[in-house]
């Protein structure tokens, strides 16, 4: 019989080890075919681009970003410039799409001393800044995924800005080794914000960023990391890459790229920096984040041995279009649009126009073409940062539906059969229609690597509409905050300009992601106005430092937060009346709550709150307390939808009670059947004895109760000005 049970003991184990491999099998399978979630994304580019809002206006206003080196460079262009392009060691081209400002930073923000700051490379601070902001953008406060599996996947391609340094003092060039190494870039970001999944810094030219993104969704995919940013980075220290391909001849002369044109006649170089933050799609919607887009599917591959070194190999370029579709379980023809990577060579781009006619331009009606663009056309090649530049001006053209146009074409290039698919190029803009399906674009980088990186994006799926805002109506307070009173002032001119470019903003939307979806830094300030007007009357008043009765500014000091949860006698006729109209959070946690005491009581919640003719009345111990602790318990949970989360909670005879729900303790369930049952065993115990709130401090009521001793006496102390008595 024992090795009966032995072998029935095993069979159990072997069983359940079974069914839990199976499991993870199928959670494994799940989440290897669910789309990731683009919630994130920020940007810096020419044109002085900081957002993703201003990249979109720049392309849809059809803007040419290209121009002169910034003077802050300290490019001699009488050195590296001519314009006939004899004289050895110059280029013929000396205009781009630079970044003006890529030598600003502020250190001090992210605790980097201002020794180690100048021994940065820019590059390493504009994914600095990008990151914090991708996060911003996505209503997540960077402080708080600090020790969470976030990854960090980062291109880069440039290391030169060592070379400027040739003469530092002793104290910075400690600095150097890391502020140059191409690693740090992203173990930099992981740092700086305590993030603990993988930090990959890539470097596959100007595939970087597209590579990047392909590694993140993987990574997300297989549980590596919850979060992942991707992105990449191009600032160009010194003008040699505009020597190198000058001697070859490989540079528009005049620094814009003619993508897919007759007329085009070489690249142009740009720099730029974009960030996306990426989570899987299931997840992002669990937790309520907002989708800026999907990304269905991605794939990379080699050229392998193409005609030479750097030369684009067309088969591999249609491989990695058609990995990326069976990845993504799309047909071609459900594509609307493809960024190319159109860098405006001679070369380069009939190739990949061929590829996109033979994947993408066919099999489909000629009236729904394949509509082909380029970013380059209006920035530059911006190599590291290309093909995450490519794919935030499709994540805005799909939430404008709107197809921006691609400039400097005179005509589609001569060197390809334009009739060999359904592809045309972008030389107009043009609305993106809904079709009752989602809107689906790609983009595509081709590095010089010989590696091909391939995304394929779709709509945001719709939301259902928010419940609303937490708090309508009334006096609204704004809450700005920086590290320093200038940057205060600073976020306050930012905050008024954003305000005013968007009058579709409800001002009770804005208080609410001020404070519950912004970092909160030392220095603050409170703006408070009822109306939009007032508000930014006191930001404008903030941003000048001028003294305003609408604004409260004051330097935070390190502290903790605690919730204090009072007895009877804190109770007024009409509490929480006006915040059941004004404020989705109280008003469900209102219902939850009477939903909980209703098996309990006789009476009504609401009624009581609202008023109603036959409501119970709050002179009966019976009514209070479980009154009371509902309203306690609902502006608990309204501070919390606002950012404000307790540290600690104390509470005193019912308050003891909504305290230790708010802490977890009890279950709204058990904590409303004890704060009901407790309040008529009071009322039982009591007998005929009454209890009232009077609204003076403790040592006065004594001195008045003297004469009545025995009679009458102080039960509890509701903070200084309000006590209670009990008595026959």
């Amino acid at each position: 019989m024992a090795q009966e049970d032995k072998l029935r003991e095993h069979l159990r184990w072997a069983a359940a080890e079974l069914g839990e491999a199976r499991r993870r099998v199928a959670e494994l399978e799940a989440a290897d075919h669910d789309p990731i979630a683009i919630v994130g994304m920020s940007c810096r580019y020419p044109g002085g681009v900081r957002t993703p809002d201003e990249l979109w206006d720049l392309v849809a206003a059809g803007r040419d970003a290209v121009g002169a080196p910034p003077a802050e460079r300290g490019w001699r262009v009488e050195d590296f410039y001519d314009p006939d392009g004899l004289r050895p060691g110059t280029s013929y081209v000396c205009e781009g799409g630079f970044l003006d400002d890529a030598a600003d930073f502020d250190p001090a923000f992210f605790d980097i001393s201002p020794r180690e700051a100048p021994a940065m490379d820019p590059q390493q601070r504009l994914l600095l800044e990008t990151a914090w902001e991708a996060f911003e953008r996505a209503g997540i406060p960077p402080g708080t995924v600090r020790g969470t599996r976030v990854g960090v996947f980062t291109g880069l391609m440039y290391h030169d800005y060592g070379t400027r340094l040739t003469s530092v003092d002793e104290s910075v060039a400690g600095f150097l080794g890391s502020g140059t190494a191409g690693s740090v870039a992203s173990g930099r970001i992981a740092y700086v914000l305590g993030l603990e999944g993988p930090a990959v810094t890539v470097d596959t030219a100007c595939s970087s960023s597209l590579v990047a993104l392909h590694l993140a969704a993987q990574a997300v995919r297989r549980g590596d990391c919850a979060m992942a940013l991707a992105g990449g980075v191009t600032v160009m220290a010194t003008p040699d890459t505009f020597v190198e391909f000058s001697r070859q001849g490989g540079l528009a002369p005049d620094g814009r790229c003619k993508s897919f044109a007759a007329a085009a006649d070489g690249t142009a170089w740009g720099e730029g920096a974009g960030m996306l933050l990426v989570e899987r799609l299931s997840e992002a919607e669990r937790q309520g984040h907002r989708v800026l887009a999907v990304l269905r599917g991605s794939s990379i591959n080699q050229d392998g041995a193409s005609s030479s070194l750097s030369a684009p190999n067309g088969p591999s370029q249609q491989r990695v279009i058609r990995q990326a579709l069976a990845e993504a379980g799309l047909s071609p023809d459900l594509i609307d649009a493809v960024e190319a990577h159109g860098t405006g060579t001679r070369l380069g781009d009939p190739i990949e126009a061929q590829a996109l006619l033979a994947t993408y331009g066919q099999q489909r009606p000629a009236e729904r073409p394949l509509w082909l663009g380029s970013l380059k056309s209006n920035i530059g090649h911006t190599q590291a940062a290309a093909g995450v530049g490519g794919v935030i001006k499709m994540v805005m053209a799909m939430q404008h539906g709107v197809l921006p146009a691609t400039l400097h074409v005179d005509e589609p290039t001569t060197h390809v059969d334009w009739t060999a698919g359904a592809v045309e190029l972008l030389t107009e803009q043009r609305d993106w229609p809904a079709t009752g399906r989602p809107r689906r674009a790609a983009v595509s980088s081709f590095g010089v690597s010989g590696t091909n990186a391939h995304v394929i994006l779709e709509q945001a799926p719709a939301r259902e509409p928010a419940a609303g805002t937490e708090v309508t109506g009334g006096v609204l307070p704004w809450v700005v905050s920086a590290r320093t009173p200038e940057a205060l002032r600073a976020q306050a001119e930012q905050l008024r300009a954003a305000v005013e470019a968007h009058p579709e903003w409800e001002p009770a939307d804005v208080a609410r992601v001020l404070t519950a979806e912004r970092s909160v830094f030392e220095q603050r300030a409170v703006v408070i106005g009822d109306s939009r007007e007032q508000v930014l009357s006191g930001l404008s008043a903030l941003a000048a430092d001028e003294t305003s009765a609408l604004v409260v500014t004051g330097t935070a000091t390190a502290g903790r937060t605690v919730f204090v949860f009072p007895g009877q006698g804190s109770q007024w006729i009409g509490m929480g009346a006006e915040l059941l109209d004004t404020s989705t959070v109280f008003r469900t946690h209102i219902e939850a709550c009477a939903e909980a005491l209703a098996p309990h009581t006789d009476w009504s919640l609401l009624d009581l709150l609202r008023q109603a003719p036959d409501a119970a009345s709050l002179e009966r111990v019976d009514v209070v307390q479980p009154a009371l602790f509902a309203v306690m318990v609902s502006l608990a949970r309204l501070w919390e939808s606002l950012g404000v989360h307790p540290d600690a909670v104390l509470g005193h005879s019912q308050g003891e009670i909504a305290a230790a729900h708010i802490a977890g303790a009890l279950t709204l369930d058990d904590a409303a059947r004890i704060v009901a049952l407790r309040s008529k065993a009071i009322l039982a115990l009591s007998g005929h004895g009454t209890m009232a709130s009077v609204p003076l401090p403790a040592s006065q009521v004594e001195a008045l109760l003297a004469p009545h001793a025995g009679e009458v006496s102080v039960a509890a102390v509701n903070g200084p000005s309000h006590t209670v008595i009990a008595g026959t």
